[in-house]
């Protein structure tokens, strides 16, 4: 990471921000709104030392909150052209599993699931010896419960498939911009459009559902 970038992450419940000068963490503030990104994102990059001017902007893509998603990405491409610095992206699962590897040194491969709507998890599996993105699905919970066979379960979804039947040890966790550097490059380069993960809100995407691995 070379000069200044402004990371924003609002795919969750939580208004995520983060101001790196290269490796450095300079400001950041990370909260669990659950709803208001939108009146809260701009005021709280305002509030960053100069206004949170950088060189680049990382934005969280997805898949999470359908509105969470839009508002993170209206954002990055308002102050893009506002301030002429590129915009990259990442994804909310990947930085999610990176946060697990780093806090909880996972042995073996888990789980990384995360609130969906819908009735849906967003999921997806990850080897902890692995840098590679991870392959996002969206499964009903009560299917997913039946079905996944992973000892350890990270992210806001977690403890609702506990509750639904599954086995595993749960642990909520909520991306966070100021771990974004431990995102390997490759996966801090992702284009700046969405990534939803399935059918709209009010349109729901049956093909989108994706079977989990029978044990």
């Amino acid at each position: 990471m070379t000069g200044r970038m402004l990371v924003i992450d609002c795919a969750t419940p939580a208004l995520s921000i983060a101001l790196f000068d290269g490796a450095h963490c300079i400001a950041a503030r990370h909260e669990e709104l659950g709803r208001g990104h939108a009146e809260a994102l701009l005021p709280a990059i305002a509030a960053l030392p100069e206004g949170g001017r950088c060189d680049s902007i990382l934005v969280d893509v997805g898949p999470g909150s359908f509105t969470g998603v839009r508002v993170g990405l209206a954002a990055a491409t308002a102050l893009r052209f506002a301030w002429g610095v590129p915009v990259l992206g990442y994804g909310c699962l990947d930085l999610v599993a990176a946060m697990a590897r780093a806090r909880l040194a996972p042995q073996e491969r888990f789980a990384i699931v995360m609130v969906g709507g819908h009735g849906e998890l967003f999921w997806a599996m990850s080897d902890p010896a692995s840098d590679a993105p991870v392959e996002v699905r969206s499964t009903p919970i009560a299917e997913l419960a039946e079905t996944i066979d992973a000892p350890l379960l990270v992210g806001s979804g977690a403890s609702v498939l506990i509750e639904a039947g599954a086995r595993g040890n749960p642990v909520p966790l909520l991306p966070d911009a100021r771990d974004a550097p431990l995102l390997p490059e490759s996966l801090r380069a992702r284009p700046a459009k969405p990534v939803y993960g399935r059918g709209a809100d009010a349109k729901p995407m049956p093909a989108a559902r994706a079977r989990a691995p029978s044990r």
